[in-house]
């Protein structure tokens, strides 16, 4: 009995069709586009997370709170963490008497990195509940935490060595921590340490992906915050 030649040949003409001598020149549906040559596939690139197959974050993305003219740079994956918290200042609207920021950190922290953090918003205008600065020596700390938690607008987490430590001791930071993680206004800003080793001390505050400055210096981070926090011009359209 003739084979028919398209597995090996093809079927791509009519001429190619007619030389078979199993199908003689008849279409046979299936084999009659039969291809022999190995189809051009093409890849979507994976953007998950914002960063590419190469390292580093894809800066492509501008969150709609953030001004043309800003030379702040995004990852997609910062706007996607940044989103709910701009939604969340956005729906209380313009609070008199309150500070832009709470600032979380570890007491170890508190003459280095936090003020440089500090130091850095206030010198662009945002207005830091920064322990070091508000509490009054001989004033009762927890009463001074728990006030400025409730005059400031949302929150900041300064995740470092230091500050994981303190939150497996389970002192004043932790307790912070657990008041702001329960609102949607809280931004981590690792230093020193990734997400993913943060991820096996406080799952909860792991998923709450904010900034890192392995990928931006301080001055870019304020910078990034205080577009998120202005209410110079509230844009509540999606």
């Amino acid at each position: 009995m003739a084979q028919c030649t398209a597995p090996v040949q093809g079927h791509r003409t009519a001429s190619g069709r007619a030389n078979c001598p199993a199908c003689g020149g008849r279409s046979y549906g299936y084999y009659s586009n039969y291809n022999i040559y190995t189809p051009n596939y093409s890849y979507p690139s994976s953007s998950g997370g914002g960063r590419s197959s190469t390292g580093g974050s894809s800066r492509s993305s501008r969150p709609r709170w953030s001004p043309s003219s800003s030379s702040a740079t995004y990852s997609p994956s910062e706007v996607r963490a940044l989103t709910p918290v701009r939604e969340a200042i956005e729906a209380q609207g313009v609070l008199p008497d309150r500070y832009d920021l709470f600032l979380c950190h570890a007491w170890d922290d508190r003459r280095e990195t936090a003020k440089e953090l500090h130091d850095a918003l206030e010198e662009i205008g945002v207005t830091v509940w920064f322990s070091e600065k508000n509490v009054v020596l001989g004033t009762p700390l927890m009463r001074e935490i728990d006030r400025g938690l409730a005059k400031s607008r949302a929150g900041l987490v300064l995740v470092t060595p230091s500050f994981v430590k303190r939150l497996k001791a389970a002192g004043v930071a932790d307790k912070e921590l657990s008041a702001l993680l329960a609102r949607d206004l809280l931004v981590p800003v690792v230093h020193g340490i990734t997400y993913e080793e943060l991820r096996n001390e406080s799952p909860l505050l792991a998923s709450r992906s904010g900034l890192d400055t392995a990928e931006d210096t301080m001055e870019q981070i304020a910078l990034k915050i205080s577009e998120l926090v202005s209410t110079d011009a509230f844009d509540t359209t999606a």
